[in-house]
């Protein structure tokens, strides 16, 4: 009775000490990211086609050490040291936005935050995996994805104040401050439980012919949907040529992000309690909704209810995706299945993201959110055949 008792202790405090690296980093992370649009094109001169350029070249570079990083994580058991670098990157991240005077230098700058989420995002995940409780993967990843949007709601929040004090001329004042939660963040690690040790294995033998039949469909059903799925930026810029100033499309970020956090423990414990099958296909059909009420509306009613709706689908897919994964992988192989998984999303969005901006600037800004939109409704009705139909 008393070792269920430490093992509870253990699984609640890890994931919850997991939560709060995610929390802080977010923070700084998001009272940076909602700005950066604006920053680029207003100051910096970018146009939407170089922004998805370098959103989609900063995601695609780090993907490949998604799938890597979850592989050496589960031969070498050092997860923790992993998610620890990874980490780090957020804040050399803020340093190097700060001194940069070109697209160029955020450019580098996004590189070295996606190298840094490229790292720990798969050790990360199977730590949380680790930790969670038989039959609660769900519920697991939703109060981790909790953690992380309620930090984002809070940096975006932040944002928004800082920006309303400063003005256009606070960008540089917003990343300097962004950079103390980015050092938090990563001290969080330290305090981290390392679970029972399971000999290394001494070769890796995840091969794609030897993953389970839907887990082999799902991934590629994820591509699909990520070619759609471009950087929330162009989400920004549309808010923005839609007649939002840039504090209030700050606010529409920060309902985005707020609705994730609050619904995201329930929505988890909801996949666990009915099955995948049934929420991540809602939470793509939803998305799909959402990029098509996007790119066709521009009342400003509508966008507040699009976002919305957004964090809601956002609550249901982000941390059902993690436990499907972990959960149709075997356990000395959830790091790199897991890993594979963020790959494999993000190698689509290099193209994603670069279709989008050719797409903004060739067809119009709603472009790039009708092909989402379409590529999510198509997303929603494959995974539920797929996830209903025996392996």
């Amino acid at each position: 009775m008393r070792g269920q008792e430490n093992k509870k202790r253990f699984v609640i405090s890890n994931v919850v000490i997991l939560g709060l690296v995610s929390f802080f980093t977010d923070i700084g992370t998001e009272m940076v990211y909602p700005i950066l649009p604006l920053y680029l094109t207003s100051v910096l001169g970018a146009s939407p086609a170089v922004i998805g350029v370098i959103e989609g070249i900063a995601e695609s570079l780090a993907s490949i050490l998604k799938l890597y990083s979850g592989m050496i994580a589960d031969k070498y058991n050092n997860k923790k040291q992993l998610a620890f670098i990874g980490y780090s990157a957020s804040f050399f991240n803020k340093v190097i936005i700060l001194f940069s005077g070109t697209w160029g230098g955020i450019l580098l700058a996004r590189v070295v935050d996606r190298f840094g989420k490229g790292i720990r995002v798969a050790p990360r995940d199977a730590l949380v995996a680790e930790s969670a409780q038989s039959g609660g993967l769900g519920s697991a990843y939703g109060l981790h994805k909790a953690f992380d949007m309620m930090g984002a709601s809070i940096g975006i929040l932040l944002a928004f104040l800082l920006m309303t004090s400063y003005g256009s001329g606070g960008f540089k004042k917003i990343f300097i401050i962004s950079m103390i939660p980015a050092v938090i963040g990563p001290l969080c690690v330290l305090f981290v439980k390392s679970g029972e040790k399971r000999p290394s294995p001494k070769k890796l033998d995840m091969k794609w012919k030897s993953l389970d039949g839907r887990m082999r469909w799902f991934l590629i059903i994820t591509f699909i949907f990520t070619l759609g799925n471009s950087s929330n930026s162009f989400v920004l810029l549309r808010a923005y040529n839609a007649g939002f100033s840039a504090t209030d499309a700050i606010l529409l970020y920060f309902v985005f992000n707020l609705v994730a956090s609050l619904l995201s423990v329930p929505m988890g414990r909801l996949s666990d309690r009915i099955g995948r099958k049934y929420t991540l296909p809602t939470g793509y059909f939803l998305y799909g909704a959402v990029y098509l009420g996007i790119g066709l509306l521009s009342s400003g009613a509508a966008f507040w209810g699009l976002f919305a709706v957004y964090g809601i689908s956002t609550a249901l897919t982000a941390g059902g995706e993690r436990a499907l994964i972990a959960e149709m992988s075997p356990p000395h192989l959830k790091g790199s299945a897991l890993g594979l998984h963020s790959a494999i999303v993000g190698i689509g969005l290099l193209p994603a993201s670069v279709i989008a901006g050719l797409l903004w600037d060739s067809l119009g800004q709603a472009s790039p959110f009708i092909l989402g939109g379409c590529l999510a409704l198509f997303a929603s009705i494959a995974v539920f055949i797929v996830l209903n139909r025996e392996n």
